[in-house]
């Protein structure tokens, strides 16, 4: 894939050695600029056997500071919680009718949120929902009985991860217009998260390499010190 003239650039001034978090987002705001915000990405190698169940790392979680984008959420709920669902954010949301819509092909939407006693009618939709990344799972806190609370949040912008094949966990951390200061929050805390969810069964380095790049810049390496365990 060819690479454009902008990232050539960025890519020949990008740091070969490790930096720490502050001075590598201070590296990515001096990328050249473009006509839009750009989103900032980070990408974590652990050391896990994705083969192993046990060793699977997925989950969601809300940044300190968002990550400046709200999301398309629908709520899998009975319909008498319907209302409050859409009230909190929820584009859509039911019981019969809305699984029966998604059923029939409409995706227009990020999460769906599921209430368990919901989850004999939405499993159906495995084949439709699965394929996208959006089927309800209560790994990720998509499946829960606080259903108003969760489209609240996912509606702002929780960020789920899962470990793909080759062990790699990359989320949204914000947007290149974020202070310095909010995106090296959000940065740390979501290393610090993932670092805590460590598989007692992993043996070695478990973060074995992070990195930050925005949606059109190549990746600036983080300095891990004492953090890969």
């Amino acid at each position: 894939m060819n690479k454009s003239r902008r990232y050539r650039e960025a890519a020949e001034k990008a740091p070969k050695q490790p930096l720490s978090v502050k001075d590598a987002v201070e590296v990515l705001k001096g990328f050249s600029a473009t006509k839009f915000d750009q989103s900032v990405d980070v990408v974590m190698h652990l050391g896990i056997d994705p083969r192993q169940s046990d060793q699977l790392i997925r989950g969601a979680l809300s940044l300190p500071n968002g990550i400046g984008k709200t999301k398309k959420v629908i709520a899998f709920c009975e319909d008498t919680e319907a209302e409050d669902a859409k009230a909190a954010g929820a584009v859509d949301a039911g019981a019969d009718e809305l699984v029966e819509k998604v059923s029939g092909g409409w995706l227009d939407f990020d999460v769906a949120i599921a209430s368990p006693k919901l989850m004999s009618k939405v499993g159906k939709l495995g084949r439709v929902l699965g394929p996208q990344g959006k089927m309800p799972s209560p790994k990720n806190g998509t499946v829960t009985p606080d259903v108003v609370t969760a489209v609240k949040e996912f509606s702002a912008g929780k960020v789920e991860f899962r470990n793909d094949s080759g062990g790699n966990v990359h989320a949204v951390v914000g947007k290149l217009s974020f202070s310095d200061k909010k995106l090296v929050e959000n940065i740390k805390y979501f290393i610090d998260q993932i670092d805590k969810m460590k598989p007692e069964s992993v043996k070695g380095t478990y973060i074995k390499k992070v990195c930050i790049s925005s949606t059109m810049s190549p990746g600036v390496e983080i300095e891990l010190k004492g953090e890969e365990k």
